[in-house]
């Protein structure tokens, strides 16, 4: 499976581990799916044996869950300061909206 991620979320998700308990990696999950498209969002976590620990194009690790693959993999994390600060998390192969 794939992830990727834009620099200022390479940028946050290191601050976010380097505050994280022992063991915990960065989970990417997903909060609700309906029809062809899913919501993510992004937390601290320790891997289960459903997980593979993916390597991002920006050389930091997240945990996903191969029962979920069919909406992870491919996932796109971003992270921008601009209007709020926030990730934005989707899937680019799949559809999605903004509430």
């Amino acid at each position: 499976m794939k992830v990727k991620i834009n620099r200022h979320a390479s940028k946050v998700m290191k601050q976010m581990l380097a505050n994280a308990n022992e063991g915990e990696k960065l989970r990417v999950y997903i909060t609700e799916h309906h029809g062809n498209h899913a919501h993510y969002d992004l937390k601290l976590d320790k891997q289960t044996e459903f997980d593979e620990v993916v390597q991002t194009d920006k050389e930091v690790e997240v945990l996903l869950d191969t029962r979920e693959a069919d909406f992870l993999d491919g996932v796109w994390v971003q992270y921008f300061y601009v209007p709020e600060p926030g990730f934005i998390i989707y899937n680019p192969a799949k559809e999605h909206h903004h509430h």
